[in-house]
């Protein structure tokens, strides 16, 4: 039976960062307008998401990232760390992007206002986390939607007639 079920704050970073992201078998993709060192349970510590996304490319797992922005120095130095990511991940900035996408093998999505931060999807406390809303869903209808788009922007659709392409470093090392 399909389910789509509207989540917020904290249920955000327990039902897409601890439950169903680490499952990932095939693909895993990722769009947020920023990115920041954010960190998660893994077994009994903390560990930077990074970390859990290298186990997944360990594993085999595709992982695509969409961000607008380059992130900050500690998600860059944590990046550093996991060597893997850097042939790992595939990456596109495009400073457009506003959405916020989860999808696991496409059988599983959240889309809503979370980026991937602390503060936004993170293991904050109440008192340091930002309100947050989205849903998240097995049907395989909205799925689709959301991954049309996503793919779209994926294969630079729109770049050519974007007027905000001189900000692109991307779009850049197209042409």
């Amino acid at each position: 039976m399909q389910t789509t079920e509207f989540i917020t704050d904290t249920q955000i970073y327990k039902k897409v960062l601890q439950e169903a992201v680490p499952k990932a078998q095939k693909f895993l993709w990722l769009g947020t307008s920023d990115l920041k060192d954010l960190y998660v349970a893994k077994q009994r510590k903390m560990a930077p998401f990074l970390e859990i996304l290298s186990d997944l490319v360990k594993d085999g797992v595709q992982v695509r990232l969409i961000h607008a922005k380059e992130p900050g120095p500690a998600f860059r130095q944590d990046f550093d760390r996991y060597k893997n990511l850097v042939e790992g991940i595939e990456r596109l900035l495009c400073p457009r992007i506003h959405f916020k996408t989860v999808v696991v093998d496409g059988r599983f999505a959240y889309s809503g206002s979370a980026n991937l931060t602390g503060a936004g999807m993170g293991a904050k406390s109440e008192n340091k986390r930002n309100f947050e809303s989205g849903f998240i869903t097995d049907d395989p209808k909205i799925i689709q939607q959301i991954m049309e788009q996503f793919d779209r922007l994926w294969m630079v659709e729109h770049c050519s007639s974007c007027r905000r392409k001189q900000f692109c470093v991307d779009y850049q090392e197209l042409i």
